[in-house]
């Protein structure tokens, strides 16, 4: 029989496809890329056609070697690399290094791993897109350039080892007005006041806010102003000026995209962008399930469209007609229609199998995995679903002259909600208040009035979701360059996370000054958001990739020319440590490489000493007092060690309470 190989990026993407296909099949992965452009060089011929010289990527040779034996034996090769235009570009790639010109290959994609859609896949075999290759070619020369262009010059205006980057470059822009806005904000002095009221036809009593008079709202800016109110309505009734109740509804949600998937695994995971597009690659390629094998758990997660194929509207539909009723399904649930450009018209981000419930993975995924498949699951299913309705009551009280308001809202028909609500999801029923039998003869005393002095708040600092959510709504990137984006970063040492804000470092303002008066183009939000657009035409064939290099190109380097004779040096200090360097005696520097802190000697060239920096806990070692460190696993997860290792060997996943260690050790 024919024998025919199928080439996909990962180990585990393979394996799970392997059971899909028959014998006649051989599925094996090239582990991502196999060229890239150069790391010692630009690798672009600026002063020519901007042709990229890419070479194969080092400790590909083993792995090259293997697709070329398995190419050689096979009869038809298909290239299943990622629905998207990095996934065209390593198709594209493979063909290249592996001379599939002359054999027999197609390019297939699906946007699940499933049976079906691997099979669709096969008969749906088509040639390469070379218009959504340009258009990542695109994406990586115009990076590399502006790159390798501007990283020298910071190096030489601020510190070695800095790096410059279109996207990256326009989001630190973003951060840093945001903190500026904070800085400038001038605090405004407010008031309210709050008339606590009762009445027989409430159970307890309840509070009513001040609004102003009959005729208009009245701001309160001052305490003479409230001293001035509270002494005109003290002793007075409350009366009853207006009744309405109404019904409000709130729409079910749309379906995850990877931007809403990454800032609401943020807020009710408190996943990093970084750490949710981990989880759902895996969730993606394939996770061994009992009864199942090895499937893919939910459908391809770089995406910024809500649709849904038709098979998985009737999957939806059916599973829900049976397991919440009928009535439980909405053909206008969230559904939205889709004017903007949509990425390759990818789904929406959705379980691949709508009746693989999160109840029945629990025992079998790792609690990161099952949190984001429940996540998803839940939100896929909410989104065929009704709306959800709540009976709103709203009072006008009469307190003298002035005129206060209360309301108060039930749930009266769940929807949606009784499968999914975001964790910020408000209290609907109000301390669990019912204005239902209050009226116009309602007899309404007054317990008490309160008055609180209030200051306007400044604009929030950027978190990771709404840093994304700002960076989507404005057109900085896409999907697959949300996360990579806040890595970069972070891990420069541009910005840094406490909890879950971000804040701009010193070394990060020095940078966007930099750019911001040398490269304004660069760091232009609009400029940036033009320049996806044009991408983007270059993937529907609209615009040539190389025009576009070459229009950009030549502002790019009079400015770097301009920036390296005017600019002066903005000096950086790094921060000195408490340990000593063993070979010179200085006193070593904390550095940030591209794995985060390092200590190294301030001595350099002299002296090339360094070794890993461990953050203080401030907490003393159970077992031999020296301070703990903070400590990280190969996969990054955090442990706490002694900082006299190796003489002492205590690890720990959790920090001792302080209190504790020092009680054992008056013990």
């Amino acid at each position: 029989m024919p024998k025919h190989l199928v080439i996909v990026e990962s180990p585990a993407k393979a394996k799970t496809i392997k059971k899909y296909l028959g014998t006649n099949f051989e599925v094996v992965a090239s582990n991502g890329h196999v060229r890239d452009l150069p790391k010692s060089q630009m690798g672009v011929d600026v002063n020519g056609d901007f042709e990229p010289k890419y070479i194969t990527i080092r400790g590909k040779g083993e792995i090259l070697s293997k697709l070329r034996r398995e190419v050689k034996r096979a009869d038809k090769v298909y290239l299943a690399t990622d629905p998207d235009r990095e996934g065209e570009a390593i198709s594209w790639h493979l063909a290249q290094i592996l001379k599939l010109d002359d054999k027999n290959y197609s390019r297939i994609t699906f946007n699940e791993i499933t049976k079906n859609a691997v099979k669709n896949s096969l008969k749906n075999a088509r040639d390469i897109d070379m218009k959504l290759v340009d258009a990542q070619q695109a994406r990586r020369v115009l990076d590399r350039v502006v790159g390798y262009e501007i990283s020298p010059v910071l190096w030489e205006k601020i510190k070695r080892g800095l790096s410059a980057g279109r996207v990256q470059s326009a989001t630190l822009r973003m951060i840093c007005d945001r903190e500026s806005k904070i800085e400038e904000f001038v605090p405004k002095e407010y008031w309210d006041i709050t008339a606590v009221l009762k009445s027989a036809d409430v159970k307890k009593a309840f509070n009513a806010k001040f609004y102003g008079t009959e005729s208009e709202k009245q701001e309160l800016n001052d305490k003479e102003t409230v001293d001035k109110i509270l002494k005109e309505i003290k002793g007075k009734k409350a009366k009853i000026a207006e009744k309405k109740t109404s019904k409000r509804v709130k729409k079910a949600p749309l379906p995850f995209t990877t931007s809403t998937l990454q800032q609401e695994a943020s807020k009710q995971l408190n996943f990093s962008t970084s750490k949710t597009m981990k989880t759902a690659q895996q969730l993606y390629e394939g996770v061994d399930v009992k009864g199942h094998g090895t499937i893919g758990l939910i459908t391809y997660l770089r995406t910024d469209s809500t649709r849904v194929s038709d098979e998985a509207e009737k999957a939806a539909k059916d599973y829900i007609t049976e397991n919440f009723g009928a009535d439980m399904y909405s053909e206008n649930g969230g559904r939205e229609k889709d004017n903007k450009k949509i990425q390759d018209a990818h789904e929406a981000i959705r379980p691949s199998y709508i009746d693989i419930t999160p109840n029945e993975v629990k025992s079998v995924l790792p609690r990161d995995l099952f949190r984001l498949y429940q996540l998803i699951w839940k939100r896929f299913i909410a989104s065929r679903m009704p709306e959800a309705e709540y009976d709103t009551t709203s009072i006008k009280f009469d307190i003298g002259k002035y005129r206060f308001t209360a309301s108060s809202s039930s749930l009266s028909k769940a929807g949606f909600l009784s499968v999914y609500a975001d964790k910020d999801e408000e209290n609907e029923e109000e301390a669990g208040v019912s204005f239902e039998k209050l009226g116009k003869d309602s007899v309404i005393t007054v317990e008490d009035f309160t008055s609180d002095q209030h200051f306007t708040a400044p604009p929030a600092h950027f978190t990771e979701a709404t840093l994304v959510k700002t960076m989507e709504e404005l057109g900085i990137g896409r999907p697959s360059t949300y996360a990579p984006t806040i890595s970069v970063l972070l891990n420069r040492n541009y910005i840094t996370k406490e909890q879950k804000n971000l804040y701009v470092t010193e070394l990060g303002e020095a940078v966007n000054k930099l750019m911001t008066e040398a490269f304004p183009e660069i760091v232009d939000l609009n400029f940036t958001a033009t320049m996806e657009t044009l991408l983007d035409g270059v993937a529907e064939g609209d615009v040539e990739w190389k025009t576009m290099i070459k229009n950009f190109y030549p502002d790019l380097e009079k400015a770097v020319k301009q920036a390296e004779t005017t600019l002066s040096k903005m000096k950086i200090e790094d921060k000195v440590s408490d340990v000593p360097c063993e070979n010179c005696g200085r006193m070593m520097v904390i550095k940030f490489g591209p794995h985060g802190k390092f200590l190294a000697c301030p001595g350099f060239p002299e002296c090339r000493n360094t070794k890993p920096y461990f953050e203080k806990t401030g907490v003393p070692c159970p077992e031999c007092g020296k301070e703990l460190v903070i400590c990280k696993t190969k996969k990054g997860r955090r442990y706490y060690g002694c900082s006299g290792y190796p003489e002492c060997n205590y690890l720990s996943w959790s920090l001792p309470k302080k209190e504790t260690t020092e009680t054992s050790e008056n013990d």
